[in-house]
Order: structure tokens, then sequence, then C-alpha cells
């Protein structure tokens, strides 16, 4: 728990930066080839804690130049890292995991200050996260080739994976540690380098996470952090997608972005990983458990404050047990949903990111609402608390031609829908360009597999709430992405397969 002294801290830039032991992690400056610079332009941009609007430090608005400056590093970084060994990089990648273990609270501290999710909440990211490094750790040692039977009597075929170069990595602000652990992780172990940009409202967590790696020994300019507003951000995009020493561009955000970032990627054929939005489905049969899944839907729904893009979007239940779930469902919103700033003990809910955020939210409600939708609980946003703060809100009779039956939300917001049939509830489930989680509950063992089947999405969870870890491989269909993290195969996205042929060997 964070100390009120800590926290008037935390709301004074000066005295943040040369504050408590504590809070050693902060850093003003972005992080380019092993040293900690501004700017070349010298500007600033304030990062602002979302739950009272005021700023906590200022970091460099960086622009192309400096962007160009650090996939220069990252690209002199790769000609002697992609030559260590599987095992230097594996202890190089315990060595950072470890460090941010021993640094979990002050990690916390920053994610909340800047990000706004409760501490305890924070906490359980860097957990998280670093499963990531803990993971990708131990695959570094098995990126595997093939020796693959010949059909000629003196030759030999051998497909090696390779490091595929330098890796633009632009993360989100809704997860500001895991999102980078994720991806720079599995790009470490594979031999490769990287720039991160990370979301302007969220920079200082990317900078802590880039300290504790310096800590751990990772070599200059195998990783580098460009920090910009979004005035200069698409300027640097441009240089992280478009630079020829660049080998890959690895995003997780917006659909939209995602194909802007995608289109220029495709002017030098570069590698992509993205995973984009989603727009899940949360789905109800008369078999489940109702008590059981209206828990879930707690998780699913509210972690992060519904800002998160395998967060529930779509509830869509059995007409049968409809009214048991929507009032389990209602009873723990009411009781588990607690708003306030991140550092008050008690606090589960804490502000939407940024004042964008706030209004894209209130505005789906209120035209839901004008329009005949009704709201069991919640529906307005908690001006009372502070300008981001939205109330945890259930909406029913939400029809077609409102906006927020299409729309992903990202904010504490449930849309419940009646479904008659399990085809009925597959059409509409289906019935969206994304792709990413989806949720059922049933005790159907049959109508398991047939969802698991049927679904359109490139995630099923069977009766739970909480899909993602480091060992499964994570990602969408559709319009939500392409490519995989976390698992094997989140390595093997960052490697490009060599085919060697060995002939004459009889000779």
């Amino acid at each position: 728990m964070i100390s009120s002294c800590v926290v008037s801290l935390l709301n004074k830039p000066s005295l943040f930066l040369k504050g408590s032991r504590r809070l050693h992690l902060l850093n003003k400056n972005a992080y380019i080839n092993g040293q900690w610079v501004s700017a070349g332009s010298k500007a600033v941009f304030p990062v602002i804690n979302p739950a009272d609007d005021k700023v906590i430090t200022e970091v460099p608005d960086m622009e192309a130049a400096d962007a160009k400056a650090a996939v220069d590093a990252a690209s002199s970084a790769f000609k002697t890292w992609k030559d260590t060994t599987a095992k230097e990089r594996s202890y190089i990648l315990r060595k950072w995991y470890d460090m941010c273990a021993k640094n979990t609270d002050h990690l916390a501290q920053i994610i909340t200050a800047e990000s706004g999710k409760p501490l305890a909440e924070s906490k359980g990211e860097i957990v998280y996260g670093n499963s990531f490094l803990e993971w990708f750790a131990d695959t570094a040692r098995h990126i595997n080739g093939e020796v693959i039977p010949s059909p000629w009597p003196n030759k030999t075929i051998m497909l090696t994976r390779q490091p595929l170069g330098v890796v633009s990595v632009i993360t989100p602000w809704n997860f500001p540690f895991a999102m980078i652990t994720r991806k720079v992780g599995a790009l470490m172990a594979a031999g490769c380098t990287c720039v991160i940009k990370p979301a302007e409202d969220t920079p200082l967590t990317a900078l802590a996470a880039a300290k504790l790696a310096e800590e751990a020994g990772v070599p200059k300019g195998v990783i580098n952090v460009v920090t910009s507003s979004r005035k200069n951000a698409p300027a640097i995009g441009k240089v992280l997608c478009e630079d020829p020493n660049v080998g890959c561009i690895s995003f997780t955000g917006s659909t939209h972005v995602g194909k802007i970032l995608y289109g220029m990627a495709s002017k030098g054929i570069k590698r992509v990983s993205l995973e984009l939005g989603g727009n899940a489905p949360f789905i109800v049969f008369p078999s489940a458990d109702i008590e059981h899944a209206a828990e879930h839907a707690m998780l699913a729904k509210f972690r992060n404050n519904g800002q998160a893009c395998v967060g529930a979007n779509r509830f869509l239940i059995h007409k049968d047990v409809f009214d048991t779930f929507v009032q389990a469902f209602k009873k723990r919103i009411a009781k588990g949903c607690i708003m306030g700033p991140g550092t008050k003990e008690g606090v589960t809910c804490g502000p939407l990111i940024n004042t964008e955020q706030a209004k894209k939210v209130t505005g789906l409600v209120d035209d839901a609402l004008s329009k005949g939708a009704k709201a069991l609980i919640g529906g307005k946003p908690a001006v009372e608390i502070g300008s981001k703060f939205y109330e945890s809100t259930i909406l029913t009779d939400v029809k077609p031609e409102m906006k927020i039956y299409a729309e992903e939300i990202f904010g504490p917001v449930a849309v419940c829908h009646k479904f008659e049939t399990e085809q009925e509830v597959v059409a509409i489930a289906n019935g969206t360009r994304s792709g990413l989680g989806s949720y059922v509950f049933t005790k159907d063992l049959g109508q398991a597999f047939r969802m698991s089947r049927q679904l359109d999405f490139g995630m099923v969870a069977i009766n739970d709430g909480i899909l993602s870890a480091a060992e499964p491989a994570f990602g969408g269909i559709k319009e939500s992405g392409i490519g995989r993290e976390g698992s094997k195969h989140g390595v093997e996205e960052y490697t490009d397969i060599k085919y060697t042929l060995f002939s004459a060997l009889d000779k």
C-alpha cells in the first residue's frame, strides 16, 4: 500500500524524481544504445495520473530522427547479439526476470500512477508479465530446427531457425509492463534486438523495465525505448515500420492503427505480429453453473476496468437463465466494483485511461439509453470521484441500431442479450470482423467441443473468464490480428526458416 506521503510525491514531479528509494525506477529520459537520453529537440511532454489529472513527470517528446538513432543502435547490436548462444540469452533473460520479481512493488507503483489501475492489480500485472520472461528464458534453449529425410541418397536437408533482425515493438497503455515482456522476452530469446515505442499515456513503465534490463546485463542496443507524445507518434511510427533495418513490427493496439502500420510495413514486405481489437462474446447456456458464470463474468469484464482486448464485450445469455444470471452478476458488481484512485485500499476499479476513452464510453451508453436500452446498474460517469471514472454498468434491451451493439466498448459496461438456440448464438457471436477471445459456460461436454469448433475466434475459454498465460498461444483471427504471442510459437514469430542442402556427401 502506498502511504499518503508517497501519493503526494507521485503528484509532484520534482519530488517524485528526487523521492524515496522506493521510487528509484522512475526515469525521465529515453533509452537508446545503453544511454539515458533527451530528445534531440529537447522537447518533453507530461505523463498524467488519470486518477487526479495531475502531472507525474515529463519525458522526452522524440521525433523521427530519434527513432532512426534507436533503430541504428538496435541494428548494430544485432550483429553481435544474434551470435550469442541460446544459453547466454537464456541466462540474461532469467536475470531480467529476477530483477523484475525483486522490484515488483516499485514497478507496480509506477503502473498505478500512470495507468490508474488498482495497486493490487498492478502487482498482478507484474507477476503475469514476468511469467513471460521466465517462460522465454527457458524457451530460448529450445528453438529447434529439423533434419528432413532426403529424396536423394547423397544429400541431407536441414532447416534451421534464425533471428530476423531488429523488431519495432509498439505497445498499448492498458498493460504497459506485460505487453513489453511478452514481446521483448520472445524476440530476445530468438536472438533479435528491438526498439520499444510505449503508449504516450504509460511510458514510465517501459523505462522502468528497460532500467531493470540494463541492471540485468542486457547489452547496449539490444533494448531501446523511444518516447513521444501523440503528436509525434505518426512520424516515429513511419520510421519504425519503413526503415530498411527493421525486420518486423510487433504491435498491440486498436484494429484501426494496426491496419495503418500493416500498410506501412507492406512497403518493405516486413514481417508483422499484430494483436488487435476484440469483441469477445460471453455465452451462458442453460446447463451452466450460473453462480460460477457470474463470478467469472466479473473477471472477464472488469479486469482493468474493462480496458482489455480480451475483455468480454457481449454477454449472450440463454433466455431460460437470463434473469437469474443478470441478477447474480448485478449483485457481484454492486459488492465488488469499488471505484477510486488505485492507491486507495479496497479499490477494485480505477479511472479510464484518458479523456478520450471516458468520452467514448459515456457516448456509447448515452446513445443506447436514449434509444431504449435499460441500465440495471450504473449507466453514468462518476464525476464525484474524478473526471475519468465511470460506473460499472449492465445494459439490457440493446438493439442493433445502437452504436454499442457492435462496437468494442473498452470500458466497464456489460451489454446483456438473450438467445434461444445454439445455432442462433453462434451466428450472433461470429457476426463481427473481430476474432480474438471468446467465453463459453456450459456443463454439456459435447456442446463445449462444438463451441470450440464453431466459434470464429483465435481463443475459446470453456467455463473460465481468464484466458492468457505464458504457455498457450495468444492471438486472434480475422481483423483481430496476425501471429501468436506466448508459447513456443511466440518465439517463432521472430525467426526465419533457413533451408540448407548438403550435397555430394558421398564424395
